[in-house]
């Protein structure tokens, strides 16, 4: 019995700017702006992963920014999660979505910016993307299957007042990021 997408839709786990989830059975989804979600799938073991980031990089950035929402810190900690559960990146295959703009008087097109990461970094690590979904005027709703590595992607068009409201929130992350850490000064080690 094939199964709907509204279906996927209930039973997913989603996940938020700078999440990350692998899973073999349970759909993951994500809500997506001028944010970029990867999806990667391995066919011979059935496991998928995905993520979300909101930067492509940590590079240039404060110190003290939240790592896990940059795209280089992002695909590596997916793809590290993959390969821990027996995946392997030769059989690795990549959907990709997001980089909207949403928002048309963002400063840094962001969008743009995250999309042009995402496609470099797959094909610096020789991972083929199979699909996309990038760029264009709209939010989008993103469900992965990982029993079959399907993925679906619902386009939404942004209302004027929607899109005040998402630059309002856009500025003022922008400005909590922009502010010294609490805990600025303390080493924090990763592993």
């Amino acid at each position: 019995m094939e199964i709907s997408a509204k279906d996927l839709e209930r039973q997913a786990l989603n996940i938020n700017p700078g999440g990350w989830a692998v899973e073999k059975t349970r759909p993951i989804a994500t809500l997506l702006g001028s944010c970029v979600a990867v999806c990667l799938f391995d066919p011979a073991l059935k496991l998928a992963g995905m993520n979300h980031f909101l930067l492509p990089s940590r590079a240039g950035s404060h110190a003290d920014t939240d790592v896990v929402l940059a795209g280089d810190y992002a695909m590596e900690i997916l793809v590290n999660a993959m390969l821990g559960k027996g995946a392997r990146k030769d059989r690795m295959v990549a959907k990709a979505f997001g980089g909207g703009t949403i928002v048309s008087n963002i400063r840094m097109a962001i969008g743009e910016r995250n999309a042009q990461f995402a496609r470099e970094w797959l094909e610096r690590e020789g991972i083929r993307l199979a699909a996309s979904d990038f760029l264009g005027p709209w939010s989008r709703k993103v469900i992965l299957h990982p029993a079959t590595g399907d993925a679906w992607c619902r386009r939404m068009p942004v209302t004027q007042a929607a899109a005040i409201e998402v630059a309002q929130a856009e500025n003022a992350y922008e400005q909590t990021l922009a502010k010294p850490s609490p805990v600025a000064g303390k080493k924090i080690e990763l592993f």
